[in-house]
């Protein structure tokens, strides 16, 4: 899906209108018709769990921290960060990371093809702070480990196969992973306020026990063309990766990534930004940057980022007013929807099951802005196919 930068379009209210190339900055043009509505409509009232959604939509609790998840034994554990769905025979799994030090760890819940919970399991475990990752093309999920020489590990969703540390990716504060199996690389974030921007080569594609880990070099501006350098010492010991290689380009605190159709966006909280990588031309530009928007942004606290078959980005908010915001391939930004009365919290791990009716996310804090509070949500609707 092509979608050319939200630096020519012009927001107001959360919704995004075309000026044909016009630069938005200092331009003027007229309120849209409904301010505040994306492709969905407003945001209705908050519902039994204080969610605000469209029309048509609903939401149920998946999973509380400290408590049993559905008719399960099992315990649901704190902090409920980066999470992705996977296929199981007619039903699905959607995995859940613990951000929390030590201990930290994921897990995953099972669901039959009507969406009833049937299982809920430990999938990795002794880690530290596992805040984002990603999913493979083979269905793993890797666990990024946001600390200072932190680590990725590919576990399974399935809880068969035992978790594998992967050091060739790389040691850094981790934060998430975007597979492309086009280049046959994944692309990984860094949770730095100088943080880079890396892409990890595996020796055999499909295999991450091997490999070269590369950071993307480009100059200071906020588009342009950028290459791929080889990290000398992706150990990162005695000297961080992000240090390594002159000219490799530092961003303001990475956070979600994700992947489709040549492209790859990924967001930086300390300047609350998404970009945009065009694989085939390597250039990169800027999708979103909320000191550009005219008025309030609809978009504040930018953290992790998924996709629809539709080609909408959905992100999720750190901070803001706690919502889940799209971005279409119109350019269109406007809030999906909104959790009330949980600011101290954040909303993590936005992932849609396979067949695209039914989205997963959690508040990380709930309404305790304790890391024991985690709330974990379904939210099942007519999303854009």
């Amino acid at each position: 899906m092509e979608r050319r930068s939200l630096l020519r379009a012009a927001v107001l209210g959360g919704t995004s209108a075309a000026l044909g190339g016009t630069l938005w900055r200092g331009a003027a043009y007229a309120a849209p018709a409904q301010p505040g509505t994306g492709p969905y409509g407003a945001l209705g009232s908050p519902d039994a769990n204080g969610i605000r959604l469209p029309s048509g939509f609903t939401s149920r609790v998946i999973a509380r921290s400290g408590q049993r998840v559905g008719n399960t034994s099992y315990t649901w554990h704190n902090a409920p960060d980066g999470g992705a769905c996977y296929a199981d025979g007619t039903g699905w799994i959607y995995v859940s990371n613990s951000e929390i030090n030590p201990s930290g760890g994921a897990s995953a819940v099972k669901f039959s093809s009507t969406g009833a919970i049937t299982g809920a399991y430990r999938i990795l475990s002794n880690t530290r702070q596992n805040c984002a990752g990603g999913k493979t093309p083979w269905n793993t999920w890797l666990s990024c480990e946001e600390v200072s020489l932190g680590y990725v590990y590919e576990t399974d969703p399935w809880g068969t196969n035992a978790a594998v540390q992967r050091a060739a990716m790389g040691r850094f504060k981790h934060e998430a992973a975007a597979a492309d199996p086009v280049r046959k690389v994944i692309y990984l974030t860094e949770d730095e306020t100088n943080g880079r921007f890396y892409r990890f080569v595996p020796t055999t594609w499909g295999n991450l026990s091997s490999g070269t880990l590369q950071v993307m070099v480009a100059g200071s501006a906020t588009s342009g063309s950028f290459t791929w350098a080889d990290v000398p010492d992706p150990d990162g010991s005695p000297t961080a990766t992000r240090s390594q290689v002159s000219g490799s380009k530092s961003f303001n605190g990475g956070e979600g990534c994700h992947y489709a159709n040549d492209t790859v966006w990924f967001t930086t909280k300390g300047d609350n930004r998404v970009w945009q990588l065009n694989l085939l031309t390597n250039t990169y530009e800027l999708a979103y940057d909320d000191s550009l928007v005219n008025g309030t942004a609809p978009l504040t606290g930018v953290d992790n980022i998924t996709g629809s078959a539709s080609g909408d980005l959905f992100v999720a908010e750190d901070g803001g007013n706690m919502e889940i915001c799209v971005i279409t391939p119109a350019d269109v930004v406007a809030p999906f929807l909104r959790i009330d009365g949980q600011s101290g919290s954040e909303i993590t791990g936005p992932a849609f099951s396979p067949d695209g009716t039914r989205l997963y996310f959690s508040s990380q804090r709930g309404t305790s802005g304790s890391s024991s509070g985690g709330i974990t949500y379904e939210v099942n609707g007519p999303f854009r196919a």
